[in-house]
């Protein structure tokens, strides 16, 4: 089997962004965001930056927030000459930012990962002004299917995937938290995530190296469906949620 080794973690985002898959996301999260010139927006969570030029573009004033300090070092290196874009360390769970402080919030990928996702949306509330608003996205890892003549043998497979994510149901999930936290749910819309070739499914779900690790932990009695996948028509995918979701406009958040 080959090595099971994580891609580079900038590298890998950055790709996932790149691809038709998320260009078509993002596009549909932002949108949702109704941004505005002269608005705050904040990214939570914000990786390497590769959101962090649309949302200045589109609103003015951008503020990144990640626990990464590689990240946040790769942000600021970014937008270094970026007057209108700061990115800061910090914690999604307590974000560095006073009550109301910004118009627009984007959590893109990040609850499926945190320790506690309620949490985190209770401060981006507290972050929004009245009326503002917070578009998240987020896969639902359980609904992830691989064509294959072994059908057993690919639930297994795509078991073992969900079960490395920390929250691999959230997508699912949003609604019902968004609303314990007090935000008011203005829209919500699940995205089919197709692969229709190998070659793209393996840059976003690393087919040989989860199949590898899988083997490994004797999940899999082997990587033999591999050659399978590579060799006749191929699909897979998972759904992705979008939801927006408002502060209402009499309610200014609180800790």
């Amino acid at each position: 089997m080959e090595a099971t080794a994580a891609p580079d973690h900038i590298e890998y985002l950055d790709a996932a962004a790149g691809t038709p898959v998320g260009l078509d996301y993002k596009r549909k999260l932002l949108s949702g965001l109704d941004l505005r010139a002269g608005q705050v927006a904040l990214d939570i969570g914000c990786g390497p930056g590769a959101d962090l030029g649309l949302l200045a573009e589109a609103a003015g004033t951008v503020i990144g927030v990640d626990r990464d300090p590689v990240m946040v070092a790769e942000a600021r290196r970014r937008f270094a000459g970026r007057p209108a874009v700061t990115v800061w360390s910090g914690d999604a769970h307590a974000l560095p930012l006073a009550d109301a402080a910004v118009d627009r919030a984007k959590l893109d990928r990040v609850l499926q990962h945190v320790t506690d996702p309620a949490a985190v949306l209770a401060e981006a509330r507290r972050v929004l002004r009245p009326g503002g608003l917070l578009a998240m996205a987020e896969p639902d890892w359980d609904t992830l299917a691989v064509a294959d003549e072994d059908v057993a043998l690919a639930r297994e497979w795509a078991r073992f995937v969900a079960g490395g994510v920390r929250n691999a149901t959230i997508g699912r999930q949003l609604v019902r938290l968004a609303g314990q936290s007090g935000l008011v749910v203005r829209s919500v819309e699940a995205v089919p995530v197709l692969f229709r070739d190998f070659d793209s499914a393996e840059q976003i779900l690393g087919l040989r190296r989860t199949t590898a690790r899988a083997v490994e932990a004797g999940v899999l009695p082997s990587g033999a469906w591999l050659d399978r996948l590579t060799s006749q028509p191929f699909l897979a995918g998972f759904t992705f949620y979008l939801v927006v979701a408002a502060v209402e406009e009499n309610v200014v958040g609180s800790r």
